[in-house]
C-alpha cells in the first residue's frame, strides 16, 4: 500500500446516525479540494453508492464480488459525477458474505488483502461505509484500516451504544491490527434547540477529549433530502448550514491530518 493513502473505517453499530451521510459529504468535501477519494460501500443496504449517483441498475460487479474475486478490482471502481470521487458500489448480495465469510481461511482479512493490491495507491484516502453492525464485514474493514472515524448521534443512547464499538476496536488492535487508532468522533443530528443534545456533546467530550471533532453536524432537512436525488448535500444545496457543517468538518479533517504529518517528520528528524 502506498504510505500516502490513508484507509478509515467509517462505523457505528447503531444505525441512523449519520454515518453514510458523514461517509459521502467528508468525502466529497475532501475531493473537492482535489484530494483523491474512493469509498467503498460496505453496507448491504448501498446507501452510500445511490448517495453518490451509483444506482443499482449500473452496478456490474461490486464490493461482494471482489471480496471472493480479487482480479476484478479494476471493474469494480466506479467513477462518479463527482470530480476526484471514486465508489465501489455494495448491493443487497453483501449480505451473504457475512455467511460466507466464516467459511473462508484468512475471513478476516479479506479486504486487506484486495486494498494492499497497487490499483488503490492512487487514492489519498479510502473510506469504508461500514454496515450498522459488528459482524465479520464491520472486522474486515477494521483490520484493513489505518483508523476509525465513528459518527455519533446527539442522543440519549450514543454513549452506552458506542461502548460496544470501543471494545470490538480494542480486541482488533490486540488481535489483528495493533495499528488501527481512532481517527475521531464526529457528533451529528444535533438540534441546539434541544437541551439534551448540549448535555450529550459535553458527555461525549467528557469521555473522547480530544478526539471528539470541534465540528457538530445539525440536524438539517436538506442532509435528509439530498439522498432522494443521488447526491451529497454539499452539491444538493451548498448554503445550507449541513453542508457548511460538513465543509468545516473536512477542514478540521485536513487539519489534523497536517498536524499529525508535521508531528511525525519532527519525530523522524
Amino acid at each position: 500500500m502506498n504510505l500516502k493513502t490513508k484507509i478509515i473505517s467509517i462505523t457505528n453499530q447503531k444505525g441512523g446516525v449519520g454515518k453514510t451521510t458523514t461517509a459521502i459529504n467528508l468525502a466529497t468535501a475532501l475531493a473537492a479540494i482535489g484530494k483523491k477519494i474512493l469509498i467503498i460501500d460496505f453496507d448491504p443496504q448501498g446507501n452510500a453508492s445511490t448517495g453518490v449517483g451509483v444506482l443499482h441498475t449500473n452496478r456490474t460487479t461490486d464490493i461482494y464480488t471482489l471480496l471472493f474475486d480479487q482480479s476484478v478490482a479494476g471493474e469494480c471502481i466506479q467513477a462518479t459525477k463527482i470530480e476526484n470521487l471514486d465508489v465501489i458500489p455494495a448491493s443487497i448480495n453483501l449480505s451473504a458474505a457475512e455467511v460466507e465469510l466464516a467459511q473462508t481461511d484468512g475471513k478476516n482479512f479479506q479486504l486487506k488483502k484486495i486494498l494492499d493490491g497497487h490499483i488503490f495507491a492512487k487514492y489519498d484516502y479510502i473510506f469504508i461505509d461500514c454496515p450498522p453492525a459488528l459482524g465479520f464485514l464491520t472486522v474486515n474493514s477494521l483490520a484493513a484500516s489505518d483508523s476509525v472515524l465513528i459518527p455519533l448521534q446527539c442522543e440519549f443512547f450514543a454513549l452506552e451504544g458506542v461502548s460496544n464499538l470501543v471494545n470490538t476496536i480494542k480486541l482488533v488492535q490486540e488481535n489483528l491490527n495493533p495499528a488501527l487508532v481512532i481517527e475521531g468522533v464526529v457528533l451529528t443530528m444535533s438540534d441546539r434547540r434541544n437541551s439534551l443534545s448540549s448535555l450529550v456533546e459535553n458527555d461525549v467530550r467528557e469521555c473522547f477529549g480530544e478526539a471528539v471533532f470541534k465540528t457538530v453536524i445539525p440536524r438539517n432537512v436538506r442532509i435528509s433530502e439530498a439522498p432522494s436525488h443521488g447526491k451529497p448535500v454539499i452539491l444538493y444545496d451548498i448554503n445550507c448550514v449541513g453542508s457548511q457543517s460538513y465543509i468545516s468538518l473536512a477542514a478540521e479533517f485536513i487539519t489534523r491530518e497536517n498536524k499529525r504529518a508535521n508531528t511525525q517528520l519532527a519525530a523522524a528528524a
